[in-house]
């Protein structure tokens, strides 16, 4: 018999999912602020690698009335970006 069975393969395992991958269920959950980051901010931005406090600041405050951020919005991201 050839096919799917001959290769080794049951039918209850997953093809989809690489061997060594992390399940969903133990993925490092995705914060509040990276969210709306990529919701306001990831239209137009990539999220800086490496930024002082400082600079997110004022990078975040300058940018919060053209984003229309909320004062929640501006916190989170702050925390995201600078935590």
């Amino acid at each position: 018999m050839t096919g799917y069975f001959a290769a080794g393969r049951s039918h209850t395992q997953s093809a989809a999912q690489p061997k060594g991958a992390i399940p969903a269920s133990t993925a490092p959950a995705v914060s509040e602020g990276e969210k709306r980051y990529l919701a306001n901010c990831g239209r137009c931005h990539q999220p800086p690698e490496n930024i002082s406090p400082r600079e997110a600041v004022a990078v975040v405050r300058q940018m919060r009335v053209r984003a229309m951020l909320s004062a929640e919005d501006e916190r989170l991201i702050l925390k995201f970006l600078a935590p």
